[in-house]
């Protein structure tokens, strides 16, 4: 089975780590094949959320095979397989790719967190826009307990995410906090029963699948590219995108049906 499943049904495309033998433990083949899921994803007209999960009850992603990824990226173990290669071949654009680190991606996605969410898991769900977790789930950035830092974005993301403090004891200390923690940091959305956990993360895609395509990448877009930017160009990039917004069809669709009290029928342009 490949290590990750990349699969499309309706509106929402479902991407989920396929280890659950090593807690969904990301190895080459992982990461060149989530890229490529990302890159297809960005590229699909037909898709406009995606929902990020792991195989199985225990984890939805430990973070990198520390027995089988970092002696390859380290040198210490050549490559063995199309995977190994690829990744060798084109590390820096399979990363940040990979992680979104710099990757433009305005599409809405949303993690459904199902257990071990620890350092490249916590890592990938910064660069997420919803973020559900069952009960059980624990999150951690681990790294400096191995000797190393996180380098997939946390190291800037995070800070900006949950208070600073807290983001640094997440960092220096190297510690799993709990679901309800994460929750109560405002790092993830809800914390939902282990059964509830997909059924919600697919209600609220359902839910964003239903709302103008355009309106909703616009959305996401602006707040991302206004983050940290002085007021007055923050202003500029959003009256930028309530014009574009506004010019569209799905502008004039939106308010017709509403007005005709049917479902609007968004063509995402």
């Amino acid at each position: 089975m490949p290590s990750l499943l990349y699969e499309k049904k309706g509106h929402v495309a479902y991407i989920t780590f396929n280890r659950p033998e090593v807690r969904n433990a990301m190895d080459a083949e992982t990461l060149v094949r989530l890229a490529r899921a990302w890159q297809d994803f960005n590229g699909d007209d037909d898709l406009r959320v995606a929902i990020l999960t792991g195989a199985g009850e225990k984890a939805f992603s430990s973070g990198f095979d520390l027995g089988r990824l970092m002696p390859l990226l380290g040198g210490g173990r050549p490559p063995e397989d199309e995977w190994d290669h690829a990744l060798l071949q084109d590390r820096a654009n399979v990363m940040r790719t990979a992680f979104l680190r710099g990757y433009e991606l305005y599409k809405p996605i949303i993690a459904a967190i199902n257990g071990y969410c620890l350092a490249g898991g916590t890592e990938i769900i910064q660069a997420t826009d919803i973020r559900i977790a069952a009960e059980h789930a624990t999150f951690g950035l681990t790294e400096v307990k191995r000797g190393i830092i996180p380098g997939a974005g946390s190291l800037v993301r995070l800070a900006r995410q949950v208070p600073f403090c807290k983001a640094m004891e997440i960092l220096l200390v190297g510690e799993a906090i709990t679901a309800e923690e994460a929750c109560r940091l405002g790092l993830i959305n809800q914390v939902v029963p282990p059964d509830r956990l997909l059924p919600t993360a697919e209600e609220v895609a359902g839910k964003i699948a239903s709302n103008g395509p355009l309106a909703v990448r616009k959305a996401k877009e602006t707040v991302l590219k206004t983050s940290g930017l002085p007021l007055e160009r923050a202003y500029e990039l959003e009256s930028e995108s309530v014009r574009i917004v506004g010019l569209s069809q799905d502008a004039k669709e939106g308010p017709r049906a509403f007005m005709e009290k049917r479902k609007p029928n968004f063509v995402g342009r």
